[in-house]
């Protein structure tokens, strides 16, 4: 009889112990253990790298070399491996032209139903190519806007904010500050203006011309200059405001002169094709009485019930057969809770749990079996109820014959599993070993997890007593995506919860309405995210203006409200989201934190490196003099696949160190450079103890949970939930001044119970302090034992966006019609669990 076990040997992938294990195959597998604990490198790094190994020596000659580039785990043998299929919480790129639709290649459907099968208006004799139907082609898109939907365009009101200030006194915010703003002004003093009078005092001719005429007409200018200083005339040529915002925009090389200009740009929809993205003669074809465009912004959900009477159809028509595919897939995303997105919804909107969920979907249609789909916390992001339809979906995954093998935190999903292998006990050099691989009830043997307590729990969780607001935040009408005339009360000095189902807009109303409301209250100046990547390379670790739809095209679409109450109660806004602290290996946790600053003056201030003249800047690897030349100082190349994702591949010159061999010569307590950037937190802590600035942050690391990562993991190896707490404590080590109000999305994603009990205890030491802290969370446990709970729903999308319960965790849990009521009332009736 053939084996069905996976059989691992020797395997040494990051912090593994060499480990042997037997893993069940055509089984829901369960990799347990806290974060860090080298679970992933079990499932992702060794499995999957090792099935993806064996893939590459499949194909052709010329694709099999880059098997040296990508490199092969570390590891013995592994025998039993199927092909397998990896299913990661990655983010998409920022890019407005993916979608939902291209993710899940339901779009390819609906443009071949348009096609085939549409209504042509009769002056067409000639039917349209499926590729006319798409926004992303140069047959379909809208030459207009090239497809995007959206123009870019600045305004008066965008350029001068202030219209009571004159010229001199810098009305036009747009233009660039020191020499270069004081000779645009000096220009058009030159060209008869008047620089001194109020900007709104001025014709409006005047001022049009000024912000907006393509003309650039050459003067003499006579500067005005401080005593003593030469006088001598120049040619000067004006360009105007507008000019000056989208040549910046276009052709800066400069980020951060981009990101600047972005604040004056203005995004509209196209005039020319309506933001529908499409040339007229697509949009001319209908189908039902809809253009694709209309069909393709509905609801996955409304899209089904207006195709299903065609797909009910039992004729030999190209239209029936077309409508069933469509109907069959939507059904899927639909079982999983994403019925509420469109098929237009652009994919860098979406979170990195609705971005797995899509592919997940995507694989259950594709009839593929005896295959092992490796799969990334699948349940993160999900509501209790979702997470039910979740595991049906998995199920069914394994009866078509596949295997499933699944990092997971969440203990419901684990008790559903068939096998469980438990990696441990602890995190980074503490970890790596397997402390149980079998049967989920023989984890209850292994004394030394850490998943064990919270698997098994036998006692309930202790009642917490909730916490008396010191005032209320009330914000009224809100109206923004699915929030409707949405009145919202937000306690003060406590800790507050937001719940609901997926697309309930707990996300919209916490991180977009209430975050622009206190920071429009307290100023411009005032960040809205926390950290900053303090890097020299000036990666950028917030969000700073970045479109809605992921692509640095102008501000998003902004929140409506009538009124707000409450806000001169806040002194300042931290808002922390999931967002990475950087996009290339050269972003990283040292640099991000900013402890990296102190650890190259260290260096700097040794003998040796005195000697040789080398100052702090030759320990950056992002500078010339000290870092490798073959990768640029990131330690890694990319390696492009051809028809597979791009990789990253340790450098072949440095071999991972980022540093010329030269700067590798200088140690500090004989450790180079490198070997403190391969240290995890909790090594570097007693490494620099005496080192107060490194110290504090690596204190502050410790305190959210993020002992086990090294100073310099890239930033591009970081899940959403780690970046997540970097920045929360790259913020923590900050003094606090005043009433903080701290906004956090979701911030025990990918966090092991036992972690996330690390992170409330920060979170709620804020609380303490005098903060206010609101969280949107899935995590009944964080729910518990918040003081006040916000409900959104019912459902989601449309059928969402209504505040159906508020107040404390016992009122809303016995609350008629939520649908968190029933879990949140199990979870504080029963022991406690993830």
């Amino acid at each position: 009889m053939a084996d069905s076990y996976v059989r691992v040997r020797g395997a040494r992938e990051h912090n593994l112990r060499t480990i042997d294990v037997d893993i069940p195959r055509d089984a829901l597998v369960a990799f347990t253990g806290v974060s860090g604990s080298g679970k992933s490198s079990l499932a992702f790094g060794t499995l999957f790298a090792e099935a993806q190994r064996r893939y590459f020596e499949s194909v052709a000659p010329y694709a099999r070399r880059l098997i040296h580039q990508v490199g092969a785990p570390k590891v013995e043998d592994i025998t039993g491996l199927p092909p397998a299929v990896a299913l990661e919480q990655r983010r998409s790129a920022p890019t407005s032209r993916s979608s939902v639709g291209t993710v899940t290649t339901l779009s390819n459907t609906l443009r071949m139903l348009f096609s085939r099968a549409g209504d042509y208006p009769e002056e067409m004799p000639e039917r349209l190519d499926s590729d006319a139907f798409s926004p992303n082609t140069a047959t379909g898109a809208c030459p207009e806007c090239h497809g995007l939907g959206t123009v870019h365009r600045v305004t008066e009101e965008s350029l001068v904010p202030d219209p009571s200030r004159s010229l001199r006194e810098g009305a036009i915010a747009a233009w660039p500050g020191a020499w270069q703003g004081k000779n645009l002004r000096d220009i058009l003093a030159a060209l008869g203006h008047d620089i001194d009078r109020p900007w709104r005092e001025l014709p409006q001719a005047d001022r049009d011309w000024i912000l907006f005429t393509d003309e650039q007409p050459v003067v003499t200018v006579h500067p005005v200059r401080e005593a003593g200083r030469i006088q001598r005339p120049y040619k000067g040529q004006y360009m105007s405001a507008r000019r000056y915002v989208l040549h910046t925009f276009a052709d800066s090389k400069s980020e951060t002169l981009r990101k600047r200009v972005q604040g004056f740009m203005v995004a509209e929809p196209c005039p020319a094709c309506g933001g529908r993205r499409l040339r007229p003669e697509a949009l001319a074809v209908t189908f039902a009485g809809h253009d694709i465009a209309a069909l393709a912004g509905l609801p996955l959900g409304a899209l089904a019930e207006l195709l299903r009477p065609t797909a009910a159809r039992t004729d030999e028509e190209v239209a029936p057969a077309l409508a069933r595919d469509l109907v069959a897939r939507i059904e899927v995303l639909t079982e999983l809770g994403l019925g509420y997105l469109s098929m237009d919804r652009s994919s860098p909107t979406l979170s990195a749990g609705e971005l797995q969920r899509l592919r997940l979907a995507t694989q259950l249609r594709s009839g593929l079996f005896g295959v092992v789909y490796v799969l990334d916390e699948p349940s993160a992001g999900l509501h209790p109820a979702d997470t039910e339809s979740l595991l049906t979906v998995l199920g069914r995954l394994k009866e078509a014959g596949n295997s499933l093998f699944v990092v997971e935190h969440d203990m419901d999903v684990v008790r559903r599993a068939d096998w469980i292998v438990d990696i441990g006990p602890r995190a980074g050099e503490h970890g790596g070993q397997v402390l149980h691989s079998g049967p989920v009830a023989g984890l209850a043997e292994a004394e030394a997890s850490a998943t064990r307590r919270f698997l098994f729990a036998t006692e309930p969780p202790p009642a917490r007593t909730p916490r008396r607001p010191s005032g209320t935040l009330t914000l009224h009408g809100v109206t923004l995506h699915n929030l409707r005339d949405l009145d919202a009360a937000f306690p003060l000095g406590v800790f507050t919860a937001v719940t609901g189902v997926s697309g309930s807009g707990k996300s919209t109303l916490v991180t977009r309405v209430l975050a622009e409301a206190v920071r429009d209250h307290l100023g411009a100046d005032q960040p809205e995210t926390a950290g900053t990547d303090q890097s020299e390379d000036g990666a950028v670790g917030e969000d700073g203006a970045v479109g809605e739809d992921g692509a640095d095209t102008g501000a998003p679409a902004r929140a409506q409200f009538t009124g707000a109450e409450g806000l001169e109660a806040i002194d300042r806004l931290v808002r922390v989201d999931q967002k990475p602290i950087g996009r290339t290996p050269r972003s990283n946790l040292a640099t991000y934190t900013g402890l990296f600053d102190a650890v190259r003056k260290v260096f700097a201030a040794t003998d040796e490196a005195r000697a040789r003249g080398y100052r702090a800047g030759r320990f950056s690897f992002n500078v010339a003099a000290g870092r490798c030349e073959t990768c640029q100082g990131e330690g890694f190349v990319a390696v492009e696949l051809l028809f597979l994702p791009g990789t990253y591949a340790p450098c072949t010159a440095c071999h991972g160190a980022r540093y010329n061999p030269e700067t590798l010569q200088i140690t500090y307590r004989d450790r180079t450079i490198a070997e403190v950037l391969a240290m995890t937190v909790d090594t570097a802590v007693a490494f620099l103890a005496d080192i107060p600035a490194a110290a504090r942050s690596l204190r502050t690391l410790q305190d959210v949970g993020l002992g086990y990562l090294r100073l310099g993991q890239p930033a591009t190896e970081l899940s959403g939930g780690e970046a997540q707490r970097i920045k929360l404590a790259a913020e923590l080590q900050r003094p606090r001044r005043g009433h903080t109000l701290y906004l956090l999305d979701e911030p025990t994603t990918g966090l092991h119970p036992a972690d996330t009990e690390v992170l409330l205890r920060q979170l709620h030491g804020l609380v303490d302090a005098g903060h206010t802290v609101v969280v949107v969370e899935h995590d009944m446990g964080v729910v518990a034992g918040a003081d006040h709970v916000i409900d959104l729903g019912p459902g989601g999308g449309a059928d969402g966006g209504r505040i159906v319960a508020a107040g404390t965790p016992a009122e809303v849990a016995a609350a008629p019609g939520s649908r968190t009521a029933p879990y949140l009332a199990r979870r504080r009736a029963r022991p406690a669990r993830s």
